[in-house]
């Protein structure tokens, strides 16, 4: 624990990460309200604000409707990626900003101030990203390789996805999803087209790695496809006729509707978009794309960062972590250069799984371990279940090395933990522990499995976030490896040293591609060069970065936040100092901004100081 905090990194972020939330709580103008209102009634206000933002944005939000395992407008959901979803989002904004304006907070009590002002600086991001000019800029490209809707709603929608499929009228409102799902898919050939005509468009590596993609999937039967999985597959409480009645439904719905939907988006993509596509990869070179690249940044970071600061901390950590990383090599036993140990690492059978088993085996036996540490570490843990899970084939080849998907609020649906084992020649053994920390406990299934599991948080805080704080949680986690122990193994030792080397990268390739020019191939060929990660590793991260600019950033900058305030609680509380504590007011409000979880934890340690 203490090693690993005193590396480097923290002061190298300087005045950024330094903000507080003073200026946050008064850039909006406050209530004159005239009157003494009861601490208690300005907190109810409060609270009722957020249930009824939360309504409007739960019927405005139907992925996220879905992603808690509930039911959304069907008439809604065909809805998605059309001008009328975007007044409709911004009239709700603008609605909530209006009615926090009547909020007095100084009449808040500690904890709804902080959902004060998470709530004000999400509304206002929000808010900012709804202007014309930068809609004009977003929503004309719906979509990309990575994430996007086209491939993760078959996912969400197939037998084992987010929905429920225990009786026949979950399978009749799941059905109406997926006849909608049609039209949205045309709804995307429509934003795609503006694009077209506005000279906003998609890099032509993601447009072909779109098409690579709706190959795939068109590529299976209608009868093997995600979206009749659920007929496939019948709970005992459906009776004969109605699974001959929905098993024709599902089948009729997926061939006449979703299927030719597929391939009018693929048609589309092929002979009108890909022609226009650009062929530079970063944002930069996009019509508007400097500009929206600095507000990715604040977005995903919840810091106002210049890109050229951000790439020069990646430097200066990539730096560091070669350092670190030149000791493990000796530990190991090996000669030469740390360039050439990196080409050792990529070769050596000893670092690669022979099998798909073994990668599900390493990570059973970490989850066991780390199940029995953790009363050390938090004070909570979640009741939903996690699950360890390969990638399904049809997915694997473009997703990164791991994620996670978050269970239901209420348990009943497990989180999972996917790890992917395509191509394993290129997925190393020594990457288990550092992985499953991050997307499996503690990192984002306690995060967010605590936070939706909690019903005194406002929704906002339970289901919402921001990059920085969620991603930054999950790398910090990694973290916690050391003092569990697991890192006493050089080559697990070595395993997060790379993770972290990767997350350092990140700062100086995603900042390349999109502020400075690079090309993709300058982009890995800097990866491979600097990491033992291997090609199709490092190829999948930088198609990624293409296509979501700035969230990379959040990792790293997230995780440097938490390590400096929890050095500066063990500086300031010394023996009083306590882990478990530390841990639970990080995570205990939600997913916060960044400056607002400082100045939260600014506040716990004047609190925990001896008077």
């Amino acid at each position: 624990m203490g090693e690993y905090l005193k590396s480097g990194g923290f002061a190298a972020l300087g005045v950024a990460l330094l903000l507080t939330i003073t200026s946050t709580a008064s850039a909006e103008p406050q209530a004159a309200t005239g009157r003494v209102v009861a601490r208690g009634a300005e907190n109810e206000r409060l609270m009722a604000l957020f249930r009824d933002d939360a309504r409007r944005e739960d019927a405005l939000d139907p992925m996220a409707v879905i992603y808690r395992g509930g039911t959304p407008d069907p008439a809604m959901f065909r809805q998605i990626f059309t001008d009328a979803e975007v007044r409709a989002q911004r009239a709700s904004v603008n609605r909530s900003l209006a009615a926090l304006r009547r909020i007095d907070r100084r009449q808040l009590n500690e904890e709804r101030q902080i959902s004060y002002d998470a709530f004000l600086t999400d509304k206002k991001q929000e808010r900012d990203n709804l202007q014309p000019d930068i809609v004009a800029l977003t929503a004309v490209r719906p979509f990309n390789h990575f994430g996007g809707l086209h491939i993760e709603f078959p996912s969400l929608i197939a037998r084992d996805g987010a929905v429920k499929y225990d009786t026949t009228d979950d399978y009749r409102a799941n059905l109406a999803l997926i006849r909608g799902f049609a039209i949205v898919l045309d709804n995307a050939v429509l934003r795609f087209r503006e694009g077209l005509a506005s000279g906003v468009v998609e890099s032509r590596l993601t447009t072909l790695n779109m098409i690579a993609q709706i190959d795939a999937l068109l590529a299976q039967p209608v009868d093997q496809s995600p979206f009749t999985s659920p007929v496939r597959d019948f709970p005992a409480g459906i009776d004969a006729g109605e699974r001959t009645r929905l098993s024709a439904a599902y089948g009729a719905a997926v061939r006449d509707e979703v299927y030719p939907a597929y391939h009018r988006l693929r048609d589309f993509l092929n002979d009108e978009y890909l022609p226009a596509a650009r062929e530079q990869v970063g944002i930069s070179a996009m019509k508007g794309g400097g500009g929206l690249y600095r507000r990715a940044i604040l977005q995903h970071t919840t810091l106002p960062l210049d890109p050229q600061q951000v790439h020069q901390l990646g430097l200066d950590e990539v730096a560091r972590i070669h350092g670190e990383m030149d000791g493990v090599r000796r530990e190991l036993g090996y000669g030469g250069d740390l360039k050439s140990f990196f080409d050792t690492i990529r070769t050596d059978p000893r670092f690669h799984p022979k099998t798909r088993e073994e990668l599900a085996q390493g990570f059973a036996a970490v989850a066991k371990k780390v199940d029995a540490l953790v009363p050390q570490y938090f004070s909570r843990t979640p009741r939903t279940r996690l699950l360890i899970e390969a990638y399904p084939a049809y997915r694997e080849k473009y997703e990164a090395g791991g994620s996670y998907n978050q269970g239901s609020p209420d348990g009943s649906r497990p989180g999972v933990f996917y790890y992917n084992a395509y191509d394993l020649p290129s997925r190393f053994l020594s990457g288990i522990t550092t992985l499953y920390l991050h997307e499996g406990a503690p990192g984002h299934h306690f995060q967010i499995s605590l936070a939706q599991e909690d019903r005194t948080l406002p929704d906002f805080q339970r289901f919402g976030g921001n990059n920085a704080y969620v991603e930054g949680w999950a790398l910090y986690a990694e973290t916690l490896g050391y003092p569990m122990g697991f890192y006493k193994d050089p080559v697990q030792h070595w395993g997060t040293l790379d993770d972290e080397m990767l997350r350092a990268m990140r700062l100086v390739v995603d900042t390349g591609i999109h502020a400075k020019g690079w090309t993709r191939e300058q982009a890995i060929a800097y990866m491979l060069a600097n990491s033992g990660m291997g090609e199709s590793d490092a190829t999948a991260e930088v198609e990624r970065y293409i296509a979501w600019p700035g969230q990379a950033l959040s990792y790293k900058i997230g995780a440097l936040t938490i390590q400096r305030l929890r050095a500066k609680a063990q500086a300031a509380l010394g023996p009083r100092f306590d882990i478990r504590a530390f841990h639970e007011q990080v995570l205990g409000s939600g997913a916060l901004p960044l400056p607002i979880l400082e100045a939260k934890i600014d506040r716990w340690i004047a609190r925990s100081q001896p008077r």
